[in-house]
Parts: structure tokens; C-alpha cells; sequence
């Protein structure tokens, strides 16, 4: 799972805009709710991958979440134990969106970043991405970080450009 921090409630065009470049990747979609969707998301639409995979849709939940919108209880519950995210990101988030693998093969967390830099195309905001002991190294020279800590649960907040490249080294994985 990979998390965009927003700054502000995404306009109904942009959830608008969400909806339609998710359709247009999908092999299966369904809206449960304006900014919520179930998807099998073609993994080779938004990125190389690895050669010889047999199946190449890879189910996901989208979830735009936040006042207003849907999910507040757990957008808050996300936030109400993390770090004060405004020194990290220039700004403190209002929204999110939840990008969530239904599966844990090494593509799926190929597609996962991919699908979450896709998503930030649209929609903006800042990627928070938890880390594997011994990645803070690996990510802090890529392009894109824009902050990092470095606590019981280290997190690099990033941009689109920072998940595309992260995800095009050797042995990338995500931790969850």
C-alpha cells in the first residue's frame, strides 16, 4: 500500500479525471463510491515488466479519502499517530489517496509504485512510502525524495518521478 498526501479536497474534475484514467488502464473496474474504485489494473499499461509474467492484471483498491469525500475515519486514523507532515511536504494533508496491492508478487509492487506515480499524474500531491531497513541509502540519492525520517518506521515522501525510478532498480520492493 502507498499513500498520497494531499493538500487540499481533489475537485470534482479531478476525481473525475481519476475515475477515467483507471477505467482506461483497467482490464476490470468498478466505482464503488465517487473516489473509490476496484480494479485489475493492466501492469504493462503503466510500465515495463519483468519478462514472462502470465497474467498481467493486478488487482488493486483506489480510495480517495478525507472530509467531504469518503473514508474520514480512516484518513484520520492514519494520521493521528505519524510525524507532523508539514515540515516534511510544505504542507499539512487534509486528503489522501490509498493505493492498495491485492496481491504480493514482485510485480504487484512494480505496479503498485507505478500505478501510485500514475495516480499522482492526476491528482498531485506528496507519495509516503515506508521503507525496509537498509533502503534509506538506496532512496536518498534517487530523484524526487523530498524528505525522509528516519524513525521506527522510516518514510521517504516523495514525487512521481522518485516512484518511477525507485521502481526501475534491481530488487525494488516495497515494504507493504
Amino acid at each position: 500500500m502507498l499513500v498520497i498526501e494531499l493538500p487540499a479536497v481533489p475537485s470534482a474534475a479531478v476525481v473525475g479525471r481519476l475515475r477515467d484514467m483507471l477505467a482506461g488502464i483497467s482490464a476490470w473496474f468498478e466505482e464503488r463510491r465517487p473516489g473509490f474504485y476496484d480494479v485489475n489494473v493492466f501492469a504493462d499499461r503503466m510500465g515495463p515488466v519483468e519478462p514472462g509474467e502470465a497474467d498481467l492484471r493486478r488487482p488493486f483498491l483506489v480510495s480517495v479519502m478525507g472530509p467531504g469525500i469518503g473514508d474520514e475515519e480512516t484518513f484520520e486514523a492514519e494520521h493521528e499517530d505519524g510525524p507532523d507532515l508539514e515540515p516534511l511536504v510544505g504542507f499539512r494533508p487534509t486528503h489522501a489517496v490509498n493505493v492498495m496491492a491485492g496481491c504480493n508478487d514482485r510485480i504487484d509492487h512494480v505496479a503498485t509504485a507505478l500505478l501510485t506515480a500514475s495516480i499522482m499524474d492526476v491528482v498531485g500531491g506528496v507519495a509516503g512510502v515506508e521503507l525496509w531497513d537498509g533502503q534509506m541509502p538506496v532512496v536518498a540519492g534517487l530523484p524526487g525524495v523530498l524528505a525522509m525520517t528516519d524513525d521506527a518506521w522510516p518514510t521517504a515522501f516523495a514525487t512521481a518521478e522518485f516512484l518511477r525510478a525507485w521502481a526501475a532498480r534491481p530488487g525494488f520492493r516495497l515494504l507493504k
